[in-house]
């Protein structure tokens, strides 16, 4: 850029490059006043305060001096004395700032390109904060782009009216793209940056094969059918769970098409993956079920406390339902969001049979009785000693060749025999220093207080300083696969609710909060547990 161009040349060199970049035109003119004032500064000297001003109606050129108005002039390059700058304005004061005019200067070679960086810098970053402030609305739109370069396995897109990235991680398997392809993508970050693309593509994320389908779709896009959930393997398999708020449309049919048609443009984009279409269910059984397709089930059973689901198939099944190194049952755990565990028919019977067998064994320890009568309770659907104490008499008279005094017998043994138990806890409990508050607080067990000091938690104030997640642990997902982290009390089948009971509880035992504000408190817990709501 010549800075010694004519009037007309300014505006007509801030028009064009204002069209070009897509930027305000002021933004321009300002870039160029700045790059002006750098320049003159090289001339004048680096501590003189130079301002450039172009008329944005006739392109006149302005340049000035500010100097500080002062009592005592330090710096003459900057600065001017209050007796001066009165003689120049009569109500100058000290702190005001009084404008020398400067002549027109001829620049030297090193001073226009000086200026010219500055102006190129300052169109960068407005192109930067325009890009910006159009694309930060459209997190998760799909956009159309031509690749401009590749770099180091991350493909660099052009859309048109700005640059955005796909990084390396964010493209699907073995996909190769050269440099003026044409790309679908999904806009899943729009972020500020100090330097390169501030938007951010991906042709991996789950939502990406949602947005396909909507454009698919005529059903989808006008919310007839819609997605719940989406898991993929990207490059390789994917799930997708549909449901229709119409019940004349079949969710799965219309995302099929005619003769395949809608699914197969899917397929198609995200080069040959293989795509489960999965009707939704709100049944939490039933959707796992569908979600496990093409396998069979025979039988599914909840765990709701820790969402986990153990599913039990046909022997022939197992390889079916795991799928090739395990995709099939990740791909539905991703797509459910719970845990599930596959057993065959056969090894389901082995472990219940293994129950059988223990529980067989608790009853003839507990109770003191042959293995006839331990087996007759197992058979009858009793799974422990304490329900065993605790039920109704007539239960256990309704087996057959029970009356009542063998009733009231076996309740007595199993009576005493918790008793037993609960002493040999309790002893256990003082020999690890577990206070006796501890045992106050309701909710609390003599063998949760042995747990308790097994994990130092030998105080009421130890145990309200706690968090639910100490207590029953929680499930971390990262990258479609779930690590279990155990708590204190596990094994003892504590709901988390009741988890959150009994941390409050020792609360307000220890005086932190007043029984008047435990339920707004107990409402307020959940945000202590994040890794459930990942689960």
């Amino acid at each position: 850029m010549a800075v010694s161009a004519n009037r007309l040349e300014l505006l007509q060199i801030a028009d064009a490059v204002a069209r070009e970049k897509s930027i305000d035109r002021s933004i321009v003119i300002a870039a160029m006043e700045d790059a002006i004032a750098k320049a003159a500064r090289s001339r004048y000297g680096a501590e003189t305060d130079v301002h450039a001003e172009i008329n944005p109606k006739t392109g006149e050129l302005r340049l000035a001096r500010h100097l500080l108005v002062v009592e005592t002039v330090e710096n003459p390059s900057s600065q001017i004395s209050l007796e001066e700058a009165r003689v120049r304005n009569p109500a100058a004061q000290v702190g005001d700032t009084i404008a020398d005019a400067l002549p027109p200067l001829e620049y030297g070679r090193i001073a226009a390109q000086s200026a010219k960086q500055v102006i190129v810098q300052k169109v960068r970053d407005a192109e930067r904060d325009r890009q910006y402030q159009e694309y930060k609305d459209r997190i998760g739109d799909i956009v159309n782009g031509i690749v401009k370069r590749v770099e180091y396995g991350n493909v660099v897109v052009d859309l048109g009216r700005g640059e955005a990235i796909v990084r390396r991680d964010e493209m699907l398997p073995r996909e190769t793209l050269r440099t003026g392809d044409r790309i679908r993508a999904y806009i899943y970050d729009v972020r500020r940056e100090p330097r390169g693309p501030q938007i951010f593509l991906s042709r991996t994320h789950p939502q990406f094969m949602a947005k396909l389908f909507a454009q698919e779709v005529p059903e989808i896009y006008d919310s007839i059918v819609e997605v719940k959930a989406v898991a993929r393997d990207p490059g390789s398999r994917a799930k997708i769970a549909v449901v229709s708020n119409d019940s004349s449309v079949d969710p799965v049919g219309a995302c099929v098409g005619m003769r395949g048609s809608r699914v197969q443009a899917v397929v198609n984009e995200l080069q040959g993956e293989k795509i489960d279409i999965i009707p939704w269910s709100p049944d939490i059984a039933t959707f796992v079920v569908n979600a496990l397709a093409p396998a069979e089930v025979a039988k599914v059973v909840l765990d709701e406390d820790r969402e986990r689901i153990e599913v039990v198939v046909p022997d022939a099944q197992l390889s079916l339902a795991i799928g090739r190194r395990g995709q099939n049952v990740r791909l539905a755990s991703q797509l459910t969001g719970w845990d599930i565990d596959i057993l065959t028919e056969q090894e389901e019977s082995e472990r219940r049979q293994t129950e059988f067998q223990n529980r067989t064994r608790i009853f003839i320890e507990a109770l003191d009785v042959d293995e006839v009568v331990a087996q007759l309770l197992a058979s009858e659907g009793f799974t422990s000693v304490e329900e065993l104490a605790l039920i109704n008499p007539k239960e256990i008279t309704s087996i057959e060749g029970f009356d009542e005094e063998t009733a009231a017998e076996l309740q007595s043994r199993a009576r005493d025999y918790l008793a037993r138990i609960e002493a040999e806890y309790d002893a256990r409990r003082r020999e690890l220093g577990v206070e006796d508050a501890l045992k106050d607080v309701p909710g609390v067990t003599t063998p949760m207080l042995v747990k308790f000091g097994e994990n130092e938690i030998k105080t009421v104030e130890d145990l309200a300083g706690a968090t639910t997640d100490d207590l029953v642990g929680w499930t971390e997902r990262k990258d479609g696969e779930s690590t279990r982290h155990a708590g204190v009390l596990d094994g003892f089948e504590l709901a988390r609710e009741d988890a959150e009971a009994i941390v409050m509880q020792a609360r307000v035992k220890a005086g932190w909060i007043s029984e008047a504000d435990l339920a707004p408190a107990a409402a307020e817990e959940p945000v202590n547990e994040p890794a459930e709501a990942q689960a």
